[in-house]
C-alpha cells in the first residue's frame, strides 16, 4: 500500500500514516519509547526520527526492529570517575 502522508501529530504524540486506500496508521511514540528505549541515548534517537523523518521512523517500527536499529546507531561511553 502506498504512503500519501505521514507526520507527527504533537497534539496527541503520535505518528500518522494516511495510506492512498483511506487507511489510517497511527503510532503511538510514547508507548514505543516505553518498550524499546532502555536509555536516554535511544530515547534522544527515537525522538529526532519522530520530528526530522517520521516516515523513517514509522518505517522502523512498522516493518524492522527498533531494538536491533538502536543498538546498531547509537554509541555512547561513560565518563571514567
Amino acid at each position: 500500500m502506498k504512503v500519501i502522508s505521514c507526520e507527527f501529530n504533537i497534539d496527541t504524540a503520535c505518528v500518522e500514516l494516511r495510506l492512498e486506500d483511506g487507511t489510517l496508521i497511527t503510532i503511538d511514540t510514547i508507548a514505543v519509547e516505553n518498550e524499546i528505549a532502555e536509555n536516554m541515548y535511544q530515547r534522544s534517537e527515537l525522538d529526532w526520527l519522530i520530528y526530522n523523518k517520521p516516515l523513517e521512523y514509522a518505517d522502523i517500527i512498522l516493518n524492522g526492529d527498533p531494538a536491533k536499529y538502536l543498538k546498531a546507531i547509537i554509541r555512547y561511553k561513560l565518563f571514567d570517575e
